[in-house]
C-alpha cells in the first residue's frame, strides 16, 4: 500500500514562509453585546488598522440587523474584511473561515498596515492560532456505505472497528457520534493513516502568527443591560422584517443562520411556536446563555488580556480609555514606540 500522504493545515505555508518571522496580530475579542467591535473601530483608527471579523454569522450577505455588523459609514472610516463572503443558504465551514482570513491578513501585513482580528466565534480564533485538520476531501461512496454499516449493525460497531485502527481517535470520540467516526474511518480507507497522527502532522511547525490577544469583560449585569439594550435596537430596526424576507427567499436560510441569535427566535414566531411578544425575552435568555459559554471558551484561551470595561450610559460609546491600553499593549508587543 502506498505511503499515506502528508496533509496540510488548512492555509499552512501560504502566507508565512519559514525564513519569515511570525506576522504580529492584534485579536479583539470578548462576550457578545461587550463591545469588542467598537472597541477594534477605535484601536483601527490609532493604529492605521484593517478588522478581520471573525464572527461566524456576519460572514452571510443579507444577515444584516440580527448580527449587529458595522455600519457602512463605520466601513468606509476602516476597511473591513470577511463580511458578506457568503449567501445565506449556504454552508460557511470555519476551513473556508481560515483560508479566507489568513489571505486577508497578509494583505493587510503587505500593506503595511496593522491587521486587526475582531469576533467573538472561538472555534474561528482556535483555527486561526493553532491551525485545523482538513484532510482529504469526502468520498461519498464510502460515507454511504459506513453510513448503510451504522443503520445495520449500530454506530457502535463502527467505533469498535476505528478503536481497531485509530485507538487514539477513539478514545476521543464517543460510541454514538456517526459523524465523526464515519470521518476517522474514511482518512484511514483514503490514506491507509490514522487521523489521529495526520492531526499532529504540523503540530510542531513554526506558527505563522504572534498575537495579541485582548478580551473585553464586563460585570453580568452591565452586559445584562447591554444584550437588552441591543435586542430592542434590533427589533425597533426591523428584525423581524428581515427574517421574514431571508426566509422567503428561494432556498431559504441554511443551517447555520436558522440557528444564529435572534433569527432562530423570529423564525419560532413566524413558524407559530413563539408568541410575537416573547421573542424579546426568548433572545435575551439566549444570548445570555451563549455569553456565558463564551466566557467559558475564551478563559482557555493562553496569553490572553482581559480589559475589565465600566459601564457605560451610551451602547455605542466609544471606549477610549480601552483604546489607549490596547495601542500601549500593541507597540509594546510589537516592540517600537511609533505605530504609523
Amino acid at each position: 500500500m502506498a505511503a499515506a500522504p502528508r496533509l496540510q493545515p488548512v492555509g499552512a505555508a501560504r502566507t508565512v514562509s519559514p525564513v519569515e518571522s511570525p506576522v504580529p496580530i492584534l485579536i479583539i475579542t470578548g462576550q457578545t453585546a461587550g463591545g469588542k467591535e467598537q472597541l477594534a473601530l477605535a484601536a483601527a483608527a490609532r493604529l492605521a488598522g484593517e478588522i478581520i471579523s471573525a464572527d461566524s454569522m456576519k460572514v452571510y450577505r443579507e444577515l444584516d440587523i440580527g448580527t449587529a455588523k458595522p455600519s457602512a459609514a463605520q466601513r468606509r472610516t476602516v476597511p473591513h474584511h470577511l463580511l458578506d463572503v457568503a449567501d445565506p443558504g449556504e454552508t460557511f465551514s470555519t476551513a473556508r473561515w481560515l483560508r479566507l482570513a489568513e489571505q486577508a491578513i497578509a494583505d493587510v501585513h503587505a500593506r503595511g498596515r496593522t491587521a486587526i482580528v475582531s469576533g467573538g466565534t472561538p472555534l474561528y480564533l482556535k483555527a486561526l492560532l493553532e491551525g485545523m485538520f482538513e484532510g482529504p476531501a469526502a468520498d461519498p461512496a464510502i460515507r454511504e456505505r459506513l453510513k448503510g454499516e451504522a443503520a445495520a449493525r449500530g454506530t457502535p460497531a463502527l467505533h469498535e472497528r476505528l478503536a481497531q485502527v485509530d485507538p487514539a481517535a477513539a478514545a476521543r470520540i464517543h460510541p454514538n457520534d456517526l459523524r465523526r467516526i464515519t470521518r476517522a474511518l474514511e482518512v484511514w480507507e483514503l490514506t491507509a493513516a490514522p487521523i489521529s497522527d495526520l492531526q499532529k502532522q504540523w503540530g510542531t511547525r513554526r506558527p505563522r502568527w504572534r498575537p495579541l490577544t485582548v478580551a473585553v469583560r464586563r460585570g453580568r449585569d452591565d452586559l445584562t443591560r447591554r444584550i437588552c439594550r441591543r435586542v430592542e435596537r434590533m427589533l425597533d430596526a426591523g428584525l423581524v422584517d428581515e427574517v421574514r424576507r431571508l426566509a422567503a427567499r428561494p432556498g431559504g436560510l441554511g443551517r447555520g443562520p436558522r440557528q444564529a441569535l435572534g433569527y432562530a427566535e423570529v423564525l419560532g414566531f413566524l413558524a407559530g411556536r413563539l408568541p410575537q411578544e416573547e421573542i424579546a425575552a426568548a433572545i435575551v435568555a439566549h444570548t445570555r446563555q451563549f455569553a456565558r459559554r463564551q466566557l467559558t471558551w475564551l478563559s482557555r484561551f493562553p496569553d490572553i488580556v482581559w480589559l475589565d470595561a465600566a459601564p457605560d450610559a451610551a451602547p455605542d460609546a466609544a471606549p477610549d480609555a480601552l483604546a489607549a491600553r490596547v495601542v500601549a499593549l500593541w507597540r509594546d508587543h510589537v516592540g517600537c514606540a511609533e505605530q504609523t
